[in-house]
């Protein structure tokens, strides 16, 4: 494995773990504020920013971001997002050991099975870790980012028809939008070396941007609404389940050859993101 491709590695772990302080440090700010209000997303932002605990939370959420796309930059999109996944396992030891926050049993079960998802995925690193495979079509992108938009999109207002639920469905939300913007960051990173710092006036940058910003206010009002435990772990598998699948679907990243690797990898990647999703919601005991 080149050097390059195991230095983007080892800064997805260092993404993982400054995401997890960044989510929870923004967790704790969110709930103290007034309501997100779809209806005035500036106002509500800046409530929001309000709170020096939530905008610790985004300064920490925005070096857990420069560190991504350095990551994306120099390693497959499919082994940055299944190390950022696996990365979880830091979510249950910082929110019980830093953060005070109850974990319960399953959610450590999902610890070790995110484990042993990874390990499965290191054997079968074949044919994938000798580039960052950053090729990719334009029809291809536009539609497979484009329907991550729409659908997150969609489940914003569908939300609240399930209040009982309605934080975790945001969380599916900002986890799409999110994982199209990763899809973006880690296209728009294969034109670093033709375009420079010309790539902050590519229309993938705005792109990326109005994602990000948005990704952030739904997630603000999922964390208001759920235990936020299962609010953070369902808005990191969504984004990583989405943007390892444009591994293979958007940027042409080789699959194993012989059947058997073929289904060790798939296998090792559902392990991976569906063991971090592998405790159901725990209701919160009355509204925030």
């Amino acid at each position: 494995m080149p050097f390059s491709v195991q230095l983007g590695l080892l800064l997805a772990l260092a993404t993982a773990l400054a995401s997890v302080v960044g989510f929870l440090l923004k967790y704790r700010g969110a709930v103290d504020a007034p309501a997100v209000s779809w209806r005035r997303p500036v106002r509500s932002s800046l409530e929001l920013f309000r709170s020096r605990t939530y905008t610790l939370g985004i300064i920490v959420a925005t070096g857990s971001w420069g560190l991504h796309v350095a990551a994306l930059s120099l390693a497959p999109i499919s082994l940055v997002q299944s190390v950022i996944a696996g990365g979880l396992v830091l979510l249950t030891v910082v929110a019980d050991r830093a953060f005070g926050l109850t974990v319960t049993p399953r959610e450590w079960i999902g610890v070790a099975l995110t484990a042993a998802g990874l390990a499965t995925l290191a054997a079968t690193l074949h044919g994938t870790a000798d580039s960052a495979h950053a090729e990719w079509g334009a029809g291809t992108l536009a539609l497979y980012a484009g329907l991550g938009v729409v659908a997150g999109t969609v489940l914003v207002p569908l939300a609240a028809r399930r209040p009982a639920r309605e934080g975790i469905v945001l969380a599916v939300s900002a986890g799409l939008l999110w994982g199209a913007s990763d899809v973006s960051i880690k296209a728009l990173s294969g034109r670093l070396d033709d375009l420079g710092a010309g790539v902050l006036l590519h229309p993938l940058a705005l792109a990326i941007l109005v994602l990000s910003l948005g990704g952030l206010l739904v997630s603000a009002r999922s964390l208001q609404l759920g235990p936020p435990v299962p609010v953070i772990t369902a808005t990191s598998a969504t984004a990583n389940i989405f943007t390892i699948a444009a591994g293979p679907l958007v940027f042409r990243e080789p699959m194993p050859d012989d059947p058997l690797g073929l289904a060790l990898r798939l296998g090792a990647f559902a392990l991976v993101v569906g063991a971090a999703a592998l405790t159901p919601p725990r209701m919160a005991a009355g509204p925030v």
